[in-house]
């Protein structure tokens, strides 16, 4: 069994934030804070040694993020929009609208407020490539230093992310770039890369062939942000009091997914589907009844998961 991704509802905002880097509007008061993030090959691996936690609100103009990042070392280097900002110590976010794994965007943000942003039709393993002609008109964004940046004689507290995304940074796959309705869902999740790092005198340097540390809000089982299918559900609700409601098909679709990758593999190594694993039709779809709901769901070939 597959357990279920992380969960959040997201609560409509009583009226539109300030974003200060402070998380200083009282709105943030009565957003919860998610779990704090793990590894992202889940349990098999240490707990990441600092806390991330994110809060989310919304309303009909804005989807709105804030994270808290425990850090005794401040540090960033790239202040050029577009860097590869994961090369730095950064903040990511992943939004899929409509959950069928293609269309979906990544965002990162390092602790110079440097961003950089991308679309993505499918996922690199699918084949797919970036887009980094997407941008976010409009986004708000605000950075809080607890601490000195690239200051190591001292130190430091952590980091907070602020930021309002409009709706309409969304309108490649999202109803045209409106706010979602309540109760609908969309597949989010959350990255932390974090580098380690050496003292020389006052300032940071990379620990020279040391492999960064990812960590997460919904872990992916491998080391690989671009699937989608083990990223969180955020639920959008006027209120708390609303239940979140868990995917039945959920076991069902990690099922199909780990068929089609492994189909996947074994096309890419022989040059056919492998035809014991199970059965696809010519079309290359997968279909697997879903006993929690009844429906029939498929995977194609460019690995979106539907229902039929």
């Amino acid at each position: 069994m597959h357990p279920h991704p992380k969960s959040y509802t997201a609560t409509r905002a009583p009226h539109p934030i300030q974003i200060t880097g402070e998380m200083s509007d009282p709105a943030w008061e009565a957003a919860p804070w998610s779990d704090a993030f793990q590894d992202i090959e889940g349990e098999k691996n240490p707990a990441p040694r600092h806390e991330t936690r994110v809060k989310m609100l919304w309303d009909d103009t804005y989807f709105y993020f804030a994270a808290m990042l425990e850090e005794p070392h401040l540090w960033a280097t790239l202040t050029e929009h577009d860097s590869i900002i994961y090369r730095d110590n950064d903040f990511e976010i992943f939004i899929d609208p409509d959950g069928d794994n293609l269309n979906y965007y990544e965002w990162e943000v390092n602790a110079f407020g440097t961003t950089f942003d991308l679309f993505m039709a499918k996922p690199y393993r699918a084949g797919g490539t970036n887009d980094n002609s997407w941008e976010t008109p409009g986004i708000q964004l605000a950075i809080g230093l607890d601490g000195t940046l690239n200051d190591a004689s001292d130190t430091d507290t952590g980091w907070c992310v602020e930021a309002a995304f409009p709706w309409t940074c969304f309108d490649r796959h999202a109803g045209g770039g409106v706010a979602p309705k309540v109760g609908d869902q969309w597949r989010v999740n959350f990255s932390r890369v974090q580098w380690d790092l050496e003292i020389e005198g006052d300032s940071y340097e990379k620990i020279p062939d040391k492999a960064e540390h990812n960590w997460v809000w919904s872990h992916q089982e491998r080391i690989d942000m671009h699937c989608p299918w083990t990223w969180g559900y955020v639920q959008f609700e006027e209120s708390a009091e609303a239940a979140f409601r868990p995917d039945p098909d959920h076991e069902v679709r990690m099922q199909l997914a780990q068929m089609y990758w492994r189909q996947w593999e074994h096309h890419q190594q022989h040059g056919a589907y492998d035809a014991g694993l199970c059965e696809l039709t010519e079309s290359g779809f997968l279909y697997q009844l879903s006993a929690s709901s009844g429906k029939i769901l498929t995977i194609n070939e460019d690995s979106a998961i539907l229902p039929l």
